[in-house]
């Protein structure tokens, strides 16, 4: 979290922080591809309701820190992605990637009044990977792991309800699954995008929000960058989320989680 935004007011999701966990069902991508046998059953995202986090809990060991120590220094910023670009973690203490265009001022928070709820997300395009899918919400557990949209669903997404609604300021979050027994869902190509490319969020109030990818990751379960996907921020903000890395065949589980970075860069209704 920047310095200058420790003292903002903490929203549920801040205080939700220190032991948040994204749940690890999102199925993936691989840093080191790997296929399935031929008899094998696809791979399917391995946390939908399965309970294993993508994220590690704050002061959990970190592969990141220990290849900090190593011959693999890991950079300093989130990389812009891009055609084949490898994708690797940035260091733990990194910022969010600095916004691709010029920000616009956030929506001003809309809390429920009688006879009428809240606004909330309904829709997400994103035209480079033909995405155009409907949002459902997840929630925390008491364990601490985020919920997925169920695998009956591959193309439904998940928007985090303890953090802003997209266009708010603060960081938007919302996830969704790589793959299911059935074949690709509805983030199977998330890990194309790059820097500049444009992400559509829909509102139930009716506005929509255009966000510009800033950058993307792809970071160890066990070493997660929580502060840098969580972490409060001085403009509106979104990140995506699946599954990425090497499938265990055994486990059911994927080794990393792609996330992408975007800021508001239009909004309109």
């Amino acid at each position: 979290m920047e310095e200058q935004e420790q003292q903002q007011e903490r929203t549920p999701m801040q205080r939700a922080l220190p032991g948040l966990l994204i749940a690890g069902s999102l199925g993936g991508i691989g840093l080191v591809m790997v296929s399935l046998l031929s008899l094998a059953p696809p791979p399917v995202d391995d946390g939908s309701g399965s309970g294993k986090p993508l994220a590690a809990p704050q002061g959990a060991p970190s592969t990141v820190e220990m290849s900090n120590a190593g011959a693999f220094i890991l950079p300093p910023t989130v990389g812009p992605g891009g055609k084949d670009v490898p994708l690797t973690p940035a260091r733990l203490d990194a910022p969010p990637p600095l916004a691709a265009v010029p920000v616009v001022p956030s929506i001003p928070k809309t809390t429920a009044k009688a006879g009428k709820t809240a606004p909330k997300p309904t829709r997400i395009k994103i035209p480079k990977i033909k995405v155009n899918a409907p949002i459902g919400s997840v929630t925390v557990s008491k364990k601490g792991v985020l919920g997925t949209p169920p695998l009956s669903k591959p193309n439904r997404t998940g928007w985090y309800k303890g953090s802003p609604v997209p266009g708010e300021t603060g960081p938007a979050i919302i996830n969704g699954h790589v793959s299911t027994r059935s074949g690709p869902a509805v983030f199977d190509r998330l890990r194309e995008l790059a820097k500049g490319d444009q992400i559509y969020v829909y509102r139930s109030d009716g506005k929509v929000t255009r966000f510009t990818v800033s950058g993307i990751e792809q970071a160890s379960k066990n070493s997660f960058p929580t502060k840098r996907v969580y972490g409060n921020t001085s403009n509106s903000q979104l990140r995506l989320i699946t599954c990425g890395g090497v499938y265990n065949k055994t486990t059911h589980h994927y080794t990393d989680n792609i996330v992408v970075y975007a800021t508001l860069s239009k909004k309109k209704g």
